[in-house]
């Protein structure tokens, strides 16, 4: 493939709901323009974009794949994202690498969650957004209700460029609505027919677009409801015109699976859709914070983002770059702005699905990847060190549903946690944590399908087998009396013996763990076993009198004792404060704490209700509720940790995916006594089952 000036690159990333026939259109785009010299099917295993063995398995997208085809004397660099809200990261990747989205909607459903998630996520980067309705030819496809439903949902700027005549519930004929002609497909090729009549519906149509081209400028919205016609060159310029800024929404159809309308779809995008000269330039940051503007020229200093990473076990780390300004070219040496360390470009390439081809230089808005980069992550900046600037990275959704890994092998704890690792640099979107205080590996993704197709993964990259749990809860325990114990300890044994005597008083207070104090008086104990008796407490809170989990909330005074001048020793003195401990705090009104987190959840006003009714059944407090923009509410409330972990599910569920929510802990608080009670016997259980 030929280098290509910035003026002549498309980036398009492919976005909407699952189903939609993404992937499908990609093929055919690729098919149709000498990319690929056969039409893979997504049934069949063989596209150039779902590559990965799980995308095979599962016939889904779950990473974002880069495809470039050549069209007319232009490059599109088709950017695949994945559908499922499972693998949103994916999306967030394809939309900062591209300049325009491509939100591919289905014929027989039409507007869908992911379909408004993708223009959610090109209006939040001012990208260009064009539409095409897919399926057609499937008899159940509304083309026409697909239509009117984009309207109602993103308004005026919906404009149609390529629209079906449908005969007898059969959509064949395509008629470009700007040139003004109508094309029938024979042998897959579309060849010119008479212009068929529509009636009343081409009138609608031709409104439909002058009142996208009257949104494009003050003028055209004067001279449009001043009654006055639009002539041809005007409506063409400012589709041209809007479609760029971002103000005109262009509507293309057809049907992937059986290539119709899909050169006219090519031809529009080459016209309509902005070049990277036009929107690949942004605004960085210097080492001060001072906004440097970096235009798209390929002799200007170098500044690239990493959008994706792939870390295969056997090709090694391959680095996705855009680069905005400058060439990447192999051999020269580029500085991490994340880590400050200098970068030895190896081996550019350019990628096509998992198929690379070797490439002397990646240009000014162009897209490639580069080998073995081992320091460099997904959303780091490399730049010339001549000018040093920082790029806008990725923000990713959190990750919301939590499991323990637990690995089938005993011992191959080191092997699950670096193979998960090596997965987390590919996919930001996973977290990976051990809990020191249930010792539990904890795994955190977007979801069920999620965490299944990384436990996959894992298995089939690098040969470790897990199943996932439920995590513990990492609960505490307190006292709500204050009781005064001794602790004495004797043994004899031949020679010296050991003994240790103190009377320590124990009470609530407001503190993370315990609070030490003495008011010793006659020297009952000796100063220098202060610090033993300190020690035997601080150990013996690790496990509580109730379920064994830590204990917070304790002041300890030691206030009295005895000892023997030969036979006492730090080692006694300790081991007497253990029993204390473990006198005292049975009759202190040991009582279970659990942790209590903050939910803020943004769900459409419609699901209000649901939401909160929901975070009763699971004991919550709803806090308040505060309107966001696009019908949405946040719904502030504090609910027990232990009651969040199927919360994602639910969410997903009750909006179909237009909810999100964060959780973040607060404090502890008193478990009810059934809560408590259930929680002390399964501790029992398990440590009757050790």
């Amino acid at each position: 493939m030929k280098q290509y000036h910035a003026k002549n690159i498309l980036n398009i990333a492919i976005a909407g709901h699952s189903g939609a026939g993404k992937t499908s259109i990609a093929e055919a785009m690729l098919y149709l323009s000498g990319a690929t010299d056969r039409f893979g099917k997504v049934g069949e295993g063989s596209t150039v974009c779902d590559f990965d063995p799980e995308e095979i398995k599962r016939k889904i997208t779950v990473t974002t794949a880069v495809a470039p085809l050549e069209w007319k004397n232009h490059k599109i660099n088709l950017i695949d994202a994945p559908g499922l809200f499972d693998f949103e990261g994916g999306m967030c990747e394809a939309v900062r690498a591209a300049d325009s989205v491509l939100v591919a909607v289905s014929g027989k459903s039409g507007v869908s969650v992911g379909t408004e998630k993708a223009v959610e996520a090109a209006n939040k980067r001012g990208l260009a957004k064009i539409f095409f309705v897919n399926g057609l030819c499937d008899e159940s496809a509304r083309f026409y209700k697909v239509f009117e439903d984009l309207k109602a949902s993103f308004g005026p700027s919906v404009c149609p460029v390529v629209v079906p005549f449908i005969e007898d519930g059969k959509a064949n004929i395509y008629i470009n609505m700007l040139e003004y002609k109508a094309y029938d497909y024979q042998n897959g090729k579309p060849v010119e027919v008479k212009m068929p009549d529509m009636g009343t519906r081409l009138e609608g149509l031709r409104t439909a677009i002058y009142e996208a081209v009257a949104e494009t400028s003050d003028d055209m919205f004067e001279k449009y409801f001043s009654g006055e016609q639009f002539t041809p060159e005007e409506v063409i310029v400012g589709v041209s015109k809007g479609v760029k800024s971002g103000t005109i929404c262009p509507v293309f159809c057809g049907d992937a699976l059986l290539m119709r309308g899909m050169e006219q779809f090519l031809d529009g995008l080459t016209w309509l859709a902005p070049s990277a000269e036009d929107k690949s330039g942004e605004i960085g940051a210097d080492v001060d914070g001072n906004p440097v503007e970096l235009s798209v020229n390929d002799d200007a200093a170098t500044a690239a983002i990493v959008f994706k990473t792939i870390a295969d076990p056997f090709i090694g780390k391959l680095s996705y770059l855009k680069v905005i300004s400058g060439k990447v070219a192999t051999d020269s040496q580029l500085l991490n702005m994340r880590t400050g360390n200098m970068e030895r470009i190896g081996k550019t390439v350019i990628m096509h699905g998992k198929k690379q081809e070797d490439a002397a230089y990646i240009g000014a808005g162009d897209i490639g990847a580069v080998l073995k980069l081992q320091g460099v992550s997904t959303g780091d900046t490399l730049c010339s060190p001549a000018r040093k600037v920082t790029l806008e990275g990725i923000t990713y959704p959190n990750a919301t549903l939590s499991m323990s890994v637990v690995p089938k092998n005993k011992g191959e704890e080191d092997k699950v946690a670096q193979g998960i690792f090596r997965l987390a640099d590919e996919d930001p979107t996973i977290k990976f944590s051990t809990n020191a205080e249930t010792h539990q590996m904890v795994l955190s993704g977007m979801g069920e399908q999620h965490l299944d197709i990384i436990i996959s993964k894992l298995k089939n990259k690098f040969g470790v087998e897990v199943t996932l749990q439920k995590p513990r809860v990492p609960y505490r325990e307190t006292i709500r009396k204050k009781v005064q114990v001794q602790g004495r300890y004797k043994k004899q044994t031949g020679g010296h013996g050991q003994f240790g005597d103190i009377w320590v008083e124990f009470e609530p207070c407001d503190s993370e763990g315990l609070e030490f104090g003495e008011r010793v008086v006659g020297g009952a104990v000796p100063k220098n076993f202060f610090p033993a008796v300190e020690k035997g407490l601080r150990e013996s809170i690790v496990k509580g009198p109730l379920a064994g989990y830590p204990v917070v909330g304790l002041r300890a005074t030691l206030y009295d004792g005895s000892y023997h001048p030969v036979d006492s020793s730090e080692m006694s003195f300790k081991m007497a404060a253990n029993l204390a401990y473990k006198a005292g705090m049975p009759i202190a009104t040991p009582v279970l704490l659990e942790p209590i987190g903050t939910l803020k959840c943004t769900v459409p006003d419609a699901n209000m209700g649901d939401i909160m009714g929901e975070v009763n059944k699971r004991r919550g407090r709803v806090l308040g509720m505060n309107p966001e923009e696009n019908g949405r509410q946040v719904v502030e409330a504090e609910i027990p940790m232990a009651e969040m972990h199927d919360f994602t599910t639910f969410v997903r569920q009750s909006t179909q995916g237009r909810g999100s929510f964060t959780f973040d802990f607060c404090r502890y608080e008193e478990a009810p006594p059934q809560v408590a009670q259930k929680v002390i016997e399964e501790s029992k259980t398990a440590e009757a089952e050790e």
